[in-house]
């Protein structure tokens, strides 16, 4: 079976000095529909055209541990359709994978760093769990 390895972006993280600041402008000037977490996108998948998928936008602190070891201010969170291929085929390639395959209700997650020291989220998602219709 051919795998896709990323099959999109699932998120975009960033550090702020204030995330319900920035949350509220967002929300003000931009019309992001914002709660606890930032805000969620909802698209069509364009291999399902009547599934629904999602991407996230989420604002942490300046002090948020989840970026941890990158020191980098941001985070991408990249869709995958077979999560643990993936992380078999990064492993035999080298790649560092710095955590555990983690399950939700919405899917399933593993960190990775890049070459240049930026840690990226892997999520293989079940889009139907994540929001009601």
């Amino acid at each position: 079976m051919d795998h896709k390895r990323v099959t999109g972006i699932g998120g975009v993280f960033f550090k702020t000095t204030d995330p319900q600041k920035t949350k509220d402008w967002y929300n003000k000037h931009l019309g992001f529909d914002t709660d606890q977490w930032g805000c969620t996108f909802a698209f069509n998948k364009s291999e399902e055209p009547t599934d629904k998928g999602y991407l996230q936008w989420s604002p942490f602190t300046q002090d948020t541990e989840y970026f941890k070891p990158s020191e980098k201010a941001f985070m991408i969170n990249y869709r995958v359709e077979n999560l643990e291929w993936l992380v078999s085929q990064l492993k035999s390639e080298g790649v560092e994978v710095l955590d555990e395959i983690e399950t939700y209700p919405y899917g399933k997650f593993v960190h990775i760093m890049d070459n240049d020291g930026n840690k990226i989220e892997l999520w293989e998602p079940i889009d139907d769990k994540l929001l009601p219709d």
